[in-house]
C-alpha cells in the first residue's frame, strides 16, 4: 500500500517518556494495514537486543542498526513506504535531509528521539527534525523524586546528577537515568 503523500511524524521527549512504545504502536498498526515497513537504529544502542528496537517496558520491534544515516540507502527495501528511525538524536547530521528525501519521496517516514540532552539543551538533530515535521508529538514521564510529569532526562554519576561539562552521549537505561520536571532536574556546572 503506497501513501499519496510522504509525511514526517516526531515522536519525541525524555527518556522514559515512551518513545519507543509509541513508535512501535505505530508500526504494528501500518504492518496490520499491509504495508511495508522498516526500522533503523544506531549501531550504539545495543541496551537490550542489537537487531531490534525495544523500549524500556520490554516492547520490541525488528530492526536494522546502522552506524551512520547514510547507510539507511544501502538497506532500504523499494517496496518500503514506512520507515521508523529510533534514537535519531545520534545519528549525524546527513539524517536530515536523508529523512526529507525519503518523505519527498512519499515515504512515511517516523522518528523517535530525545529532544533535549541531559543537560535540558536541544540534542542534535531532533530540533531540526521536530520543526520540518508534519506531526510532531512530545511525550512526558512521570519524574522520579515528585510524581509530576517529567520533561527532563537526569543522568546520574554514583547517585549524583551529572557535571554541565560530562560527555553528551553515553548510552544507558535507568541504571544511570531518571525522568525528571524541571523543578527536579539538575546539572551542576562546576
Amino acid at each position: 500500500m503506497k501513501h499519496h503523500s510522504g509525511i514526517i511524524e516526531v515522536v519525541c521527549g525524555s527518556m522514559f517518556s515512551g518513545k519507543t512504545d509509541e513508535m512501535i504502536r505505530r508500526l504494528r498498526r501500518a504492518t496490520i494495514a499491509r504495508q511495508c515497513v522498516q526500522v533503523f537504529k544506531p549501531i550504539i544502542d545495543n541496551r537490550y537486543a542489537v537487531e531490534k528496537v525495544t523500549s524500556h517496558a520490554g516492547s520490541a520491534f525488528d530492526a536494522i542498526p546502522i552506524q551512520k544515516a547514510a547507510e539507511i540507502w544501502e538497506h532500504l527495501n523499494p517496496h518500503t513506504t514506512v520507515i521508523a528511525i529510533d534514537e535519531a538524536q545520534f545519528f549525524d547530521d546527513e539524517i536530515v535531509p536523508i529523512v526529507q528525501k525519503l518523505a519527498d519521496q512519499g515515504k512515511r517516514v517516523i522518528v523517535a528521539g530525545l529532544d533535549t540532552d541531559f543537560r535540558g539543551e536541544p540534542f542534535g538533530c531532533m530540533p531540526v527534525l521536530m520543526a520540518q515535521a508534519e506531526r510532531v508529538d512530545k511525550l512526558q514521564a512521570i519524574c522520579m523524586v515528585c510524581g509530576e510529569p517529567a520533561c527532563r532526562t537526569q543522568r546520574l554519576v554514583n547517585g549524583q546528577p551529572a557535571h554541565y561539562h560530562d560527555p553528551i552521549v553515553i548510552v544507558g537505561a535507568a541504571e544511570m537515568y531518571e525522568a525528571r520536571c524541571r523543578t527536579h532536574h539538575q546539572v551542576p556546572r562546576d
